[in-house]
């Protein structure tokens, strides 16, 4: 199960685990746990974390097996 790294704008660096997905739901963004072979968010979905869009610098997404070992990034950088 992959992991994200959320950088906010005070720098500090949050871990979201278990999160397989993420989207914005108004001024939030809100990372998700989708059920077993689902490809979309929806009720079905477990809510994990949320943070407001507007303190978020960076969306980092670590796969499992990769994430000791500092490759398997997809950086995802918002723009404010």
């Amino acid at each position: 199960m992959p992991t994200f790294e959320v950088i906010l704008r005070d720098r500090t660096v949050e871990t979201v685990d278990g999160a397989d997905a993420y989207q914005q739901e108004g001024p939030m963004t809100t990372f998700f746990r989708r059920g077993d072979g689902r490809d979309v968010i929806d009720s079905w979905s477990v809510r994990m974390a949320s943070f407001r869009t507007a303190d978020l610098l960076v969306v980092r997404r670590c796969e499992a097996e990769a994430a000791g070992a500092g490759a398997g990034h997809a950086v995802h950088a918002l723009a404010g």
